[in-house]
């Protein structure tokens, strides 16, 4: 997911220079980090970026979680040069929505990640050489197992709250079930408790393109030609599950590039079509084709009614501790994750008599709305975290404070 040609620079000050920092973990075997499909892996690293400071009292903390392709650069710039700060730095910052002068804000690159996380393409201890397909395949509970470690490791026992959209509200749903006494509140965006069809077979089909790609060399190439042109096409399929058919009317229609008519040929001709070739040529520089199969594949696995609630969204959404608060926020022109699978959360919520917010948000640029400048998104975030604390501070949430990993949790 991409933000284009999109001006932040007036929504607020930054946080500055930012330096991403590794927290490895599961060292030896006898502490390795169980995985859903039954192996376990040893060791792990996952890269983090920190703003803001942590509160005496600990009870400030907000961990951001990352869509598909993210990282975990969310704000500030690494040099004074950057061309472009991280992915939500609208959002995260001094006096913005996640006010770093009243949080201590968290973001690490998911496990399977290839961004200085552990992932396929990291080297694999038995061997000497990147795992490829190696690696075991990962889930979303696993990644949030992965978090847990990180935020322990940073002295948080209780998390404020834990937001992301996309793919990573299926991670924030993730940690509300698995740690229901570590979250105190939950922002799933532009999400869903579990993907579609449609979802599935447009991940499939990214997928295909790669594999049949004959430089992929079932997931060994790293000594070599990496499939390049299998993950262009991946992109391409993807990016326009991002975007609405308004947004892609609007900013190309049916336009021609440099070209007073029909070439009657098979190059660029159309604005939409060079748009796309370029989001494809850009992200083949800075992502693994191998971690898109990984990561892809946690998106398709995950079912949150299936893995909490033998099937039942409602019954899931019992582990929740009482007082748990959350706020879900859809967007119209959302059609990878429409609203109505936003509502299926609210609704299972809502049974259970927890504290929820929906917030529907007309917005013409489709699934990628969450990304860009949106006030009324700000302002329910803004207004949900700060009463979020001051709910904690007032003593009006009790929850464990013990570290407990997955290991220790109980499954139902």
């Amino acid at each position: 997911m991409s933000i284009d040609n999109i001006d932040l620079k007036s929504r607020g000050p930054s946080v500055g220079l930012v330096e991403t920092k590794s927290f490895t973990f599961a060292a030896t075997p006898a502490d390795a980090l169980p995985l859903e499909c039954g192996q376990k892996l040893s060791p792990v690293t996952l890269a983090y970026e920190t703003y803001g400071t942590l509160s005496p009292e600990k009870d400030n903390a907000v961990l951001v979680v990352h869509a598909l392709t993210g990282d975990a650069h969310v704000a500030g710039r690494h040099t004074p040069d950057d061309h472009k700060p991280g992915w939500w730095d609208l959002m995260i910052g001094p006096d913005k929505p996640i006010d770093t002068n009243k949080y201590f804000v968290i973001c690490s690159n998911c496990l399977g990640g290839c961004k200085g996380s552990t992932g396929p393409g990291s080297v694999n201890p038995a061997t000497g050489k990147p795992y490829g397909l190696a690696f075991p395949v990962v889930t979303m509970g696993d990644m949030v197992q992965a978090q847990a470690r990180l935020v322990e490791h940073l002295g948080v026992s209780r998390l404020l709250s834990v937001l992301g959209g996309s793919m990573g509200g299926m991670q924030v749903l993730d940690w509300a079930l698995r740690y229901p006494d570590r979250v105190a509140s939950f922002i799933p965006i532009a999400s869903t408790a579990r993907l579609s069809a449609q979802g599935i077979a447009f991940d499939e089909v990214g997928r295909q393109a790669i594999m049949k790609d004959p430089n992929w060399n079932r997931g060994d190439y790293y000594a070599g030609q990496p499939p390049h042109a299998g993950l262009a096409i991946a992109r391409m399929i993807a990016h326009i599950t991002y975007l609405s058919e308004q947004s892609m009317r609007e900013k190309f229609g049916r336009r021609l590039q440099c070209r007073d008519g029909y070439g009657y040929d098979f190059e660029v001709e159309f604005e939409v079509e060079s748009y796309l070739r370029h989001q494809g040529d850009a992200f083949i520089k800075r992502f693994d084709a191998n971690s898109y199969l990984y990561i892809s594949k946690a998106v398709d696995y995950f079912d949150a009614a299936a893995a909490w609630g033998e099937g039942s969204l409602v019954r899931a959404f019992e582990r929740l501790h009482p007082a748990t608060r959350a706020l879900v926020i859809s967007f119209t022109s959302d059609w990878l994750f429409p609203t109505a699978q936003s509502k299926e959360i609210v609704k299972a919520l809502q049974a259970n008599g927890i504290h929820s917010t929906f917030v529907e948000i007309p917005a013409d640029y489709g699934h990628d709305a969450f990304l860009l400048p949106n006030d009324q998104q700000e302002n329910a975030i803004r207004s949900f975290l700060s009463a979020t604390l001051r709910q904690i501070r007032a003593g009006g949430w009790h929850g464990g404070d013990v570290c407990r990993h997955e290991n220790e949790e109980a499954r139902p």
